[in-house]
């Protein structure tokens, strides 16, 4: 069983440095069997949300592994029809609930529109009771960071936004630098972008350490100082993206693979009509 490297963040706390996550994993048993799968493989880190719809799956199998609470890593995430102050509190109470659990390890402001300041000052209500370990944002560019995060009196721990080989997000690794904010990944393998996965840097490095092309790029973010998570529902393939902590890429093929960067990737929060889209959706159809 690999024993996972944490991160330190500027809270203070450990985050595991490779995690699992359950976005677009139904929640019909099959979330359940598959974060059981990823506790028995090693993973201490789980990543779920209120829009996921599964949290109540997440928390079962997180109960049903035995594996002391302290010892795995839970993150959750506020969806935005619930940042006004009052509805954020209910809104933690009930993914408590559905987990649960007496606290989240990590929990994120999800979509970073609409009454985010409001969001933010409940959270960090809930981080001070004991709710919330650690509080972070997501899908925060440059330009969405300085419009909010000035004014929050806690610096976010963690921004989640997409991170992969051919989006290396520089220019807001610099802004989150300055206040030591860790960056965590959602598609660190391009969504499966074949053309990623065919890059003659990264075949050349799989056949080097007799990797495949995807633990090469995730081994390349782990030594980038990101914290990854993978989803996938085989139990082979849960297994196997955990392969990475036995080797390590030197300078110059980190070099070679910091050169793929196109400084683009497949979701701009800041195109127009992003955030209207994204209001449309309703979690609380089914509570």
């Amino acid at each position: 069983m690999a024993n996972i490297p944490t991160f330190k963040l500027n809270d203070g706390n450990e985050i595991p440095s490779f995690g699992f996550g359950t976005f677009q994993i139904p929640a019909d048993g099959t979330t359940c069997q598959v974060v059981k799968d990823a506790l028995a493989a090693g993973y201490r880190h789980i990543d779920t949300a209120t829009a996921y719809f599964n949290e109540q799956e997440v928390g079962k199998a997180i109960k049903d592994s035995g594996i002391p609470r302290d010892q795995i890593w839970v993150t959750s995430k506020l969806w935005l029809q619930d940042y006004a102050y009052e509805d954020v509190k209910k809104a933690i109470d009930l993914s408590l609930k559905k987990l649960g659990l007496d606290y989240v390890d990590l929990y994120l402001v999800h979509q970073p529109y609409g009454k985010v300041d409001g969001a933010w000052q409940a959270m960090e209500e809930a981080q001070k009771a004991g709710k919330i370990r650690s509080i972070g944002v997501s899908n925060m560019t440059p330009k969405i960071w300085n419009k909010f995060v000035p004014n929050f009196d806690v610096m976010p721990a963690v921004n989640q936004v997409e991170f992969n080989p051919y989006f290396q997000q520089k220019e807001l690794r610099q802004i989150m630098a300055k206040n030591g904010v860790a960056l965590e990944a959602w598609a660190p393998l391009g969504q499966g972008n074949a053309d990623l996965f065919k890059e003659p840097v990264i075949t050349k490095m799989a056949e080097k350490y007799g990797k495949d092309a995807g633990q090469i790029i995730l081994r390349f973010e782990h030594q980038e100082g990101v914290t990854v998570f993978l989803k996938s529902v085989h139990e082979a393939r849960i297994k196997s993206n955990m392969e990475i902590f036995d080797f390590e890429l030197n300078s110059a093929e980190m070099a070679q693979m910091r050169a793929l960067d196109k400084g683009k990737g497949m979701h701009d929060p800041d195109a127009p009509g992003v955030e209207e889209m994204l209001s449309q959706y309703d979690v609380h159809a089914n509570d």
